[in-house]
């Protein structure tokens, strides 16, 4: 009852409030100050290794895997899906232009978070591969305690296409805390991966790349990084000689601002590689 309640509110609130109200849901997500570099940023971070994250995430997703759990992100259980429709729609999409098989190159896809999430409409398919690529401790942790026949962990992107050819390209939440994100959507461009999914990635009307860093408290976890908030018309730009737009839209996570009151929205992307 609780959850459609939310739901009722999400469609007859003016649009203002519901910003506020997802605004003071993430009360422990903050994102301060701007700086040049990535290097500035990064010195005034702790990281993701700060509080145990590894160990955090592993737990929740070790009850999600069991069925103890319904859903983890970000090492937070929920008793209920969160589900990301425009993703799960992009991914049957994919399934549907390749006679129901999919085969996902989930980048920095933690310990599966995305094939938890939506494990229980692409078990239908007729054939599912999920690989996550992801930093050597995840994906050490991921190969002891996670994987299976459908999902597997590599730690680059050239050992995941050694042992399988995806067919769709999965970027959510990743992104924005890359270095040098451009170089990453270089590869993929030269890849023969014909889609790409972005999701949950925050963009801004204004015409420049911001950087800024993002902090987190409890009850997720205690951790600060750099983040990009990337310019949609730059973004677009960027992408468009290699790929083109199918659909776009706003991701759950909405606005945001920083403390100095910039605003940007979280938002999401279906993309065809050009012939």
């Amino acid at each position: 009852m609780k959850q459609k309640l939310k739901t009722l509110a999400c469609d007859w609130l003016p649009p203002a409030v519901v910003r506020q109200i997802r605004r003071r849901r993430s009360a422990g997500i903050r994102f301060e100050e701007e700086y040049a570099t990535w290097q500035d940023a990064a010195e005034n971070c702790t990281g993701y290794d700060a509080g145990g994250i590894l160990e955090k995430v592993l737990e929740a997703t070790l009850k999600v895997k069991s069925g103890e759990a319904v859903f983890e992100r970000d090492s937070v259980l929920f008793d209920h899906i969160e589900y990301s429709w425009p993703v799960l729609s992009g991914l049957m999409w994919v399934a549907a232009r390749n006679n129901g098989r999919l085969n996902v190159l989930d980048y920095g896809g933690s310990l599966g978070t995305s094939y938890f999430q939506n494990r229980k409409f692409i078990e239908a398919l007729e054939q599912i591969r999920w690989n996550v690529v992801e930093q050597s401790h995840y994906v050490e942790a991921g190969q002891t305690h996670i994987q299976d026949h459908q999902l597997r962990f590599f730690k680059t992107i050239d050992e995941c296409l050694v042992e399988s050819e995806p067919n769709v390209i999965l970027l959510s939440s990743v992104l924005q805390y890359l270095e040098d994100p451009l170089y990453l959507l270089k590869t993929f461009s030269a890849s023969k991966t014909t889609c790409l999914i972005i999701d949950r990635t925050p963009f801004s009307s204004s015409d420049v790349d911001r950087l800024l860093v993002q902090t987190v408290s409890a009850p997720i976890y205690s951790a600060s990084y750099p983040i990009w908030i990337f310019s949609m018309s730059k973004f677009l730009q960027t992408l468009e000689p290699n790929w083109s737009l199918i659909a776009q839209c706003q991701s759950p996570e909405g606005y945001a601002n920083s403390t100095n009151g910039f605003e940007f929205s979280f938002q999401g992307m279906l993309l065809e590689l050009r012939k």
